[in-house]
């Protein structure tokens, strides 16, 4: 959890917090998520994450398209020895990232956004927390 803020470079280096960092092992996962931002799993949860889309319907186009842009520009990265990871052209271009990047704790992943990206959503639906929480089913601290 948490949110922190670290710039990218020009060869698509990022920092990733110590406090991520030491959650990972020597690589992560990086592939595109939800709402403009990429996600970042532990090779422990990409093979559970992994596993689940194995089990999409491959009759039905919406899973297959689903599990095509999920996958398709999904990377293996390792970190050097700064603590970076070099996220490829790919990556970068799909999360919109330039040079301030915030990066975000989500529970069983993080994710990457495009500082304005962010601040933009972030802006537009924390009034609506409360809206959103009541429409969860299932759901109570």
């Amino acid at each position: 959890m948490g949110e922190f803020r670290h710039n990218i470079d020009t060869k698509g280096r990022l920092t990733l917090p110590s406090k991520f960092r030491d959650a990972f092992d020597a690589s992560v996962v990086v592939t595109r998520g939800f709402d403009g931002c990429l996600n970042v799993y532990s090779l422990d949860q990409w093979q559970k994450v992994f596993e689940k889309l194995q089990r999409m319907p491959t009759n039905k186009k919406e899973a297959r398209t689903f599990v095509r842009l999920f996958t398709a520009k999904a990377s293996e990265i390792e970190f050097d020895k700064l603590g970076r990871i070099n996220l490829p052209k790919p990556l970068v271009d799909e999360g919109h990232l330039e040079k301030e990047c915030v990066i975000v704790g989500v529970g069983d992943h993080v994710e990457i956004w495009n500082a304005e990206a962010w601040d933009d959503y972030y802006n537009d639906e924390k009034d609506n927390f409360e809206n959103i929480s009541e429409s969860l089913e299932d759901f109570e601290f």
